[in-house]
């Protein structure tokens, strides 16, 4: 059995790329940040995984063969409020759906790392 322990990302800047998510996640960056190396939840031990951001040469190259996947942590949220709150903090919004069930907005952080968010549809399939 394995569990997810952290969500690292590769990045330009790890302090400013922590910075971003901390916002986004409503958790605070941990103590220590630097341009090399930044983390959010190793200081808590909480239940989530932890976040790690991690300075590296190169940039990146092209679509994230993975990605994460979020929703509102309130099931009555309003999915365009939480994308705007998401560009407001610096994210860019690239593109909308509504498929399956649900609807979701792909995103990309600061630095071009994809992320979606997602809410059930007004059209719920089956």
């Amino acid at each position: 059995m394995i569990a997810l322990r952290h969500i690292t990302l590769d990045c330009e800047d790890a302090a400013t790329l922590a910075a971003f998510w901390s916002a986004a996640l409503e958790r605070p960056v941990d103590e220590g940040a630097s341009a090399f190396f930044a983390s959010i939840g190793i200081a808590t031990r909480s239940r989530r995984p932890a976040w790690l951001f991690l300075q590296v040469p190169e940039g990146k190259q092209a679509k994230n063969r993975m990605h994460l996947d979020f929703s509102a942590a309130d099931p009555g949220s309003d999915l365009s409020a939480l994308v705007d709150r998401l560009v407001a903090l610096g994210a860019t919004a690239h593109d909308e759906h509504d498929e399956w069930g649900t609807r979701w907005t792909v995103l990309a952080d600061p630095e071009g790392n994809e992320f979606c968010v997602g809410a059930p549809s007004a059209t719920r399939v089956g």
